[in-house]
């Protein structure tokens, strides 16, 4: 097959076709700079711009697919309405926990650990970022600058609805990366402390990331799912919270190349904000973590604030808190927020000193495969039958 073939399902000019196909070539040929171009390139067939139905589970998994109605709304100075989960602890809260999900995730992203929380007497609030979940602008992408600003908004409301309880922040991979860059800023919030699991990070190289800014500029509102990746990638090693992902419908299932592009800008920003970060921040990271690889964990790791906790999992993947061993993040997360100066329960400080020691996450951007980040859409081959 000629590869010109793959770009037939999109109108594009024959010499952008043949600069795209060349990259195939190249990265066929062992060029792994190219790794993203390639990527990109095999997603192109299914590109379209609508927006696949919502898939119904198997009838013994029907609860897989439950739509949990919001407890709370967030009303932003632009008239933007946020809806949040709240899970409350039984007698009078400790402290309050705001949490943020990940790419195409929702607030139902801490429906599992919530409960670990709140039978610590924490109160938990797990709003829905702008752009996802029922959020406005679902499926497009806010700007990072919006959406660090509508948490900062939401910390300043929580914090005037609670002024007796210390409020911890807590976000999983893109959600981490807003956290990152709002608690960089000269005028980051004062809160009890930050929890980072598995943050999107990964300053990505101007190269490697020239074809995806090529593509969202031609087709912006183009939507992939990332079942045409050639590769294999384990977001957990949990099924059914995978099953779960896929079926909630407030996930989102195929992603628009400007809203890809949105997030590839926020990892690279959240990667150079690093050495920024304000109060106290706790990092959790997984040692099999498919998504943000070690040299972009690795080289965050060493540029963050000698006061940052470093907590590395492992077995961990990039959905630490949905794997089967999730109680072993919550139980570090738990004792950073209420012991701080005592070693974590998982041994995770010693794990990450020796995993930097060994030279861990060292080997250059470059020489690594850039993937995608992973679409909930290719993880549909995992749920249940």
């Amino acid at each position: 097959m000629s590869f010109h073939a793959f770009f037939l399902p999109i109108r594009v000019s024959g010499a952008v076709r043949f600069l795209l196909a060349r990259c195939v070539q190249l990265y066929l040929a062992g060029r792994r700079p190219y790794g993203l171009a390639a990527a990109l390139l095999l997603l192109l067939p299914a590109c379209t711009t609508t927006l696949p139905p919502v898939p119904r589970p198997p009838a013994r998994f029907a609860d897989l697919g439950q739509l949990v109605p919001p407890q709370k709304i967030f009303v932003l100075s632009d008239g933007a309405r946020l809806p949040a989960r709240v899970w409350a602890p039984s007698g009078p809260p400790r402290a309050l926990i705001l949490v943020l999900h990940g790419f195409n995730d929702s607030r139902d992203a801490w429906e599992g650990p919530a409960p670990f929380f709140t039978a610590q007497g924490f109160l938990v609030v797990a709003p829905d970022q702008r752009g996802f979940g029922q959020a406005p602008l679902r499926g497009g992408w806010a700007g990072t600058e919006r959406m660090v600003a509508d948490v900062k908004e939401i910390v300043h409301q929580l914090q005037a609805q609670y002024p007796q309880l210390p409020l911890y922040l807590a976000g999983e991979s893109m959600g981490g990366a807003v956290l990152m860059l709002m608690m960089a800023q000269p005028d980051a919030p004062h809160v009890a402390g930050t929890l980072l699991a598995a943050p999107a990070v990964w300053n990505f190289g101007k190269m490697a990331g020239l074809p995806l800014r090529v593509l969202s500029s031609l087709f912006p509102r183009a939507l992939v799912t990332g079942r045409e990746l050639p590769v294999h990638v384990v977001a957990s090693d949990n099924m059914m919270a995978l099953a779960r992902l896929y079926y909630d419908p407030l996930t989102i299932r195929a992603t628009r190349l400007e809203a890809l592009q949105g997030l590839v800008g926020m990892m690279k920003q959240a990667a150079i904000a690093a050495p920024r970060l304000h109060g106290p921040v706790l990092c959790l990271y997984g040692d099999q973590d498919q998504l943000v690889p070690p040299s972009a964990m690795g080289a965050v790791w060493r540029d963050v604030p000698a006061s940052v906790r470093l907590d590395l999992i492992p077995g961990g993947h990039h959905l630490l808190l949905r794997d089967r061993h999730g109680d072993r993040v919550m139980r570090d997360m738990l004792s950073w927020m209420t012991h701080p100066g005592t070693w974590l329960p998982s041994g995770g400080d010693s794990a990450a000193a020796t995993w930097l020691a060994a030279g861990e996450g060292e080997s250059p951007l470059e020489k690594q495969d850039a993937l995608l980040p992973v679409l909930p859409a290719a993880l549909d081959n995992l749920a249940p039958p």
